[in-house]
């Protein structure tokens, strides 16, 4: 039976089972209980602990919520016919239980990085978050949740903290073909032919004489074959208590690897591990903390569990994680519960990723200019059921969870610059880009306008682009829906309005500059390319058992993608944007270009946007010949542009996208940035000037 069709048959028929087993959380060991942030009280939650371990699991494949994990009959079992993992453990929560809000917020780490505290409380980063620093304004804290991370992706090198996953390894002799596109940052000889701080399977014998390197300077220009002779493999085992931990693997150059060249190797690898079980991990340990099992499980209380609602926030790669978790329905528990409730998965674009296929590599994604041909966007991007036109597929992200009734309710959240680079208008169109598709009654889409996928910290400086990136910042209004998806779990309260472009009121059009209506600005390039995705074909072994033949896959077709219409000033139409997008000093574009003198020329900035500003004065508007209209003919004065940026943000607030607290915040922030140029015009600029209108 095709492998889609059989999952699809089994989560049915679980999902109308009743079952006596437990979710498969076998132990928690904790080796750290101590006071966060040293003691801070957090508002009326009070204190909060930092609980740290290894959380064990075992799972049975024969069983068959676990039939839809690629290669687990193939793993080792032991005397009770089971499959053993483990993984990282990190729980930040109440000292007093009773005092949160009942809430687990599970926050999916992005290869290996802890990203929920940075993005919600403003904390400085930390993998080992024990310090006040990483509480940053204890947001999280002060609203009552419990925080949880574990280890999910099997790739990982141990080093700075990673959260790891221990999945188990492959017993049976497998060999198969794997791909490792490597983009070099910088001029070199060598480097590892995965991402930094990644694992890479290990050549065979005959690999290792038989792999093929080729070079292109475009993804569209020919593949160059090096000869062989030239270069060279370097293979480093890595010191590790994960019983399938992969090597590190290196490419040897020395005519020399050149910066944001393409450079395609392919060789026979062995040793598969079993992926997969990132998600049942996620899974087991989420339906533990809720239910209460699991031997020294940490959160009880009187031997129950105080945890009644969890959600999930994955942000780019883990975002891509949450949406194919659901689709492939690990959001029902071995009991046929629903796992998370509300799930936020953030600048994820249309994709999922390459997270449960024989010789996945979890870090892999899709780009414009790097990292092409990897199954990240692929069919079904939207939530609700559709047909791909080019696979002849049917089906949906929640198609699964909805019919076993475990679909969670979902918040979509991606900056607009995901339309240019993840391929972000295929979450909401057909395959094609004809038509607006229905989005489900559960699921709400916001797009941040005028916002790169990550914030930049605020700089005029060009680097390596042609203009500088964008520091527009949409974590405001991720706190404020956060705390909306925790209303609308816990008592059904409706959410704010989704708000996205849509092709049927011609806010989502095609991108080219004379579709999209933006300006000609001076000394300012338009895109001529964007991150377009086909449908690959990755051959005949692909649907039935999720085994890749091809390599690379062959392209039978691309996909439409769309983006945001421009208003007269170059920011985008049909968004949530940001305040200070909405009320603007710069045009904030989801694009940017590489140095047009440099490797790589006039190809997308990956994930990165522009920031334009505005001419400052009509007479340097007037001798620029700059279409839009200058700060001064705006606002006139720092005190008028205040009293409309309090008044944008007011008005967010009414509507549910803001909470109060980060006005004050986005109106400092903003003063601070743009003060000195008010002060060329305005006498005033310079005087303590209250913000207005809050």
């Amino acid at each position: 039976m095709n492998h889609q069709l059989r999952v699809f048959v089994i989560t049915i028929v679980f999902g109308l089972l009743s079952s006596s087993l437990s979710a498969e959380v076998k132990r928690f060991e904790i080796t750290a209980r101590e006071p966060f942030a040293s003691g801070q009280t957090f508002g009326e939650v009070g204190a909060y602990e930092r609980i740290v371990g290894r959380v064990y699991y075992e799972l049975d494949p024969d069983l068959l919520q676990n039939q839809n994990v690629i290669d687990l009959e193939l793993a080792p079992r032991n005397e009770r016919g089971r499959v053993e993992l483990s993984a990282d453990l990190i729980i930040l929560a109440p000292q007093d239980l009773s005092k949160g809000n009942g809430a687990l917020l599970y926050g999916v780490n992005n290869r290996g990085n802890l990203t929920a505290l940075r993005l919600l409380n403003y904390a400085t980063g930390s993998n080992d978050p024990k310090e006040k620093k990483h509480a940053g304004d204890g947001f999280l804290m002060r609203s009552g949740f419990t925080v949880v991370w574990s280890g999910w992706d099997g790739e990982l090198l141990p080093g700075n903290s990673r959260m790891r996953l221990y999945p188990p390894p492959i017993t049976k002799k497998i060999t198969g073909k794997v791909r490792c596109e490597i983009v070099p940052s910088s001029d070199t000889t060598r480097m590892v032919v995965n991402w930094d701080n990644h694992g890479s399977y290990r050549p065979t014998a005959e690999g290792l004489k038989t792999a093929s390197l080729t070079h292109r300077l475009l993804a569209g220009h020919p593949r160059v074959l090096i000869p062989r002779t030239e270069w060279k493999f370097h293979i480093s085992d890595v010191e590790s208590d994960s019983p399938a931990q992969l090597p590190k693997v290196e490419l040897e150059y020395p005519q020399g690897l050149k910066k944001l060249h393409i450079y395609e190797l392919i060789y026979e690898a062995q040793d598969p591990v079993v992926m997969g079980t990132g998600f049942t991990s996620v899974r087991d340990l989420v339906s533990a903390l809720k239910h209460g099992t699991g031997k020294d499980n940490p959160l009880l209380v009187d031997g129950k569990s105080l945890i009644q609602r969890a959600h999930s926030i994955g942000v780019s790669q883990s975002g891509r994680f949450l949406r194919e978790m659901i689709y492939w329905g690990f959001n029902q528990d071995e009991e046929g519960r629903k796992v998370f409730d509300g799930v936020i998965p953030h600048v994820s674009g249309s994709g999922m990723g390459s997270f449960n296929h024989r010789f996945a590599q979890p870090t892999r994604h899709a780009g414009q200019h790097d990292h092409h041909d990897y199954p990240p966007d692929r069919f079904p991007f939207t939530y609700g059921r559709q047909t791909d036109p080019l696979s002849g597929l049917t089906a949906g992200i929640l198609e699964r969870a909805e019919f076993s009734g475990t679909a969670p309710l979902v918040m979509h959240t991606q900056s607009s610059s995901e339309y240019w680079n993840r391929s972000g208008s295929l979450s909401h169109t057909d395959p094609l880009g004809k038509n607006d598709v229905k989005i489900p009654e559960n699921v709400r889409l916001y797009i941040f306008g005028g916002t790169q996928h990550g914030p930049s910290r605020f700089t005029t400086e060009i680097g390596d682009g042609q203009t500088a990136p964008n520091p527009a910042d949409y974590k405001p209004f991720l706190r404020a829906l956060l705390l909306s998806l925790d209303r609308w779990v816990e008592n059904g309260t409706e959410p704010p309005p989704s708000v996205y472009p849509k092709i049927c009121d011609r806010t989502l059009v095609s991108w080219t500059q004379n579709a999209t209506g933006f300006p000609y600005i001076p000394g300012i390039r338009y895109p001529a390319v964007i991150q377009q995705p086909s449908f690959l074909d990755f051959g005949p072994r692909w649907h039935s058992q999720r085994i890749v033949d091809f390599q690379p896959p062959i392209a039978r077709g691309d996909y439409t993608v769309l983006v945001p219409r421009s208003g007269p000033d170059g920011n985008e139409l049909g968004c949530l944007s940001a305040p200070e997008v909405a009320v603007p000093v710069a045009t904030y574009t989801s694009w940017r270009l590489r140095d047009e003198n440099g490797p790589a020329a006039n190809q997308l900035y990956s994930l990165s946007g522009s920031y334009i500003p505005f001419p400052v004065t009509k007479a340097d508007r007037d001798k620029s010949s700059d279409p839009r209209r200058s700060v001064e003919e705006r606002y006139g004065t720092l005190k008028n542009y205040l009293n409309q940026l309090a008044a944008q943000c007011v008005e967010y607030e009414k509507a549910g996208y803001l909470v109060k607290e980060d006005t004050e915040r986005i109106l400092q922030t903003q003063r601070e940035r743009v003060t000195f140029l008010f002060s060329k015009f305005d006498s005033a600029a310079g005087s303590s000037l209250p913000a207005q209108g809050n």
